[in-house]
């Protein structure tokens, strides 16, 4: 009989296959820019409490609160995770960075990733956008939900 096992690298790398992530830093709480994003460019973000990201460390319980959209008629998922609750960031590596902005499940052009980018500059608070590659991720799998 043959066992098969997945591996964590397995799940992460197929969980990362054909994403984008943006980092973002604004000074508006979660709540007031996801509300800004939907108002001002369309989009309509909710809070999923299904696939809040829980971590633990130093023992505490950590909850990092993630927003979902999916854009009608394609496949393309948008998903905004709160990188940092009561002291504790989400992505150590990016303490700078308030939010992640992850796209996936669909090709992202340049093009579309550029236009979103100067929308996002367009909001009131944000003040940096940059575009996060996977090797620059060491803790990718504080993302998979």
């Amino acid at each position: 009989m043959a066992v098969l096992a997945l591996s964590k690298q397995d799940i992460i790398d197929e969980f990362f296959e054909d994403t984008k992530l943006l980092g973002i830093v604004t000074t508006v709480k979660d709540y007031r820019f996801c509300w800004n994003l939907n108002n001002m460019l369309g989009l309509d973000f909710r809070i999923n409490h299904d696939i809040e990201i829980k971590l633990i460390r130093k023992k505490r319980r950590y909850f990092f609160s993630v927003y979902e959209y999916h854009e009608p008629n394609t496949s393309l998922c948008h998903y905004l995770y709160n990188n940092l609750f009561d002291g504790e960031y989400l992505l150590p590596e990016f303490k700078n960075l308030d939010f992640l902005w992850l796209m996936k499940n669909d090709t992202v052009s340049l093009e579309y990733l550029e236009q979103l980018k100067t929308l996002l500059r367009s909001i009131p608070g944000v003040q940096l956008i940059t575009e996060l590659t996977n090797e620059k991720i060491k803790n990718k799998e504080c993302l998979v939900f």
